[in-house]
């Protein structure tokens, strides 16, 4: 019984560093999955841009410039008729300033004038409420677009175009002749054809035929000499 002391304390002690062992084990794996902070990521590495799939922005289609418009001129006449052929329209530009004529050949008409913006617009104003607002067409300017309204004559705005004349497309005569006083307007078209209205004592009628290398005008009372309006 005296020899099995130690034997027992040494068992004894064996047991318990397999326990202690046993049990650091167990400590250390939980403090790895539970106490213990995860070991830091490493940073995701950068992304190589494919070839041609860069921020780089593709450069924009050059957009090529509008033709540069030309300055009104200074001398032109203009004729033409509306666009429901129910009248006609002559403009004469001097040095900025605009004069024009609106005539229907039987009994409305309607003088105009004002001045010639540099962008070649155009405002006229007339009596009775006329009003003319145009503006200078192409890069050449070849014609004139807008719209007339001779005012009470007419009972809205017309729209016309008006191209541009080689001669003198706008005509006026005021006299007396044999006791009667004449005046009268004459539109010269592009194509040759006139419209105009000579009043006989402020009453209208259709005007005579002009001619335009003279101005002179036929009437049933005598001769009358038109000329070429400007402003």
């Amino acid at each position: 019984m005296t020899r099995s002391g130690p034997l027992y304390t040494l068992l004894a002690g064996a047991l318990l560093a397999l326990f202690m062992l046993s049990l650091n084990a167990t400590t250390g794996t939980r403090s790895s999955s539970y106490g213990g902070a995860a070991p830091p990521s490493a940073p995701p590495s950068p992304s190589k841009s494919a070839p041609g799939s860069g921020s780089t922005k593709s450069p924009a289609p050059t957009e090529k410039p509008p033709p540069a418009r030309k300055p009104p001129p200074s001398n032109a006449e203009y004729a033409g008729r509306t666009d429901d052929r129910s009248a006609s329209v002559a403009i004469t530009l001097r040095d900025g300033k605009a004069i024009a004529y609106f005539c229907d050949g039987r009994t409305k008409e309607s003088w105009l004038k004002g001045d010639v913006a540099d962008d070649g617009s155009m405002h006229l104003t007339g009596k009775r409420g006329a009003r003319l607002d145009g503006r200078l067409d192409g890069a050449r300017n070849t014609k004139i677009r807008g719209t007339v309204d001779s005012g009470p004559a007419t009972p809205k705005a017309l729209p016309f175009s008006a191209a541009k004349a080689d001669k003198p497309a706008l005509y006026r005569a005021s006299a007396p002749v044999r006791g009667a006083r004449l005046e009268g307007g004459w539109i010269v078209l592009p194509d040759g054809r006139q419209v105009g209205i000579l009043k006989r004592d402020g009453k209208p009628a259709q005007a005579p035929r002009l001619d335009p290398a003279t101005g002179e005008v036929r009437t049933d009372g005598g001769v009358l000499t038109a000329k070429p309006v400007t402003p």
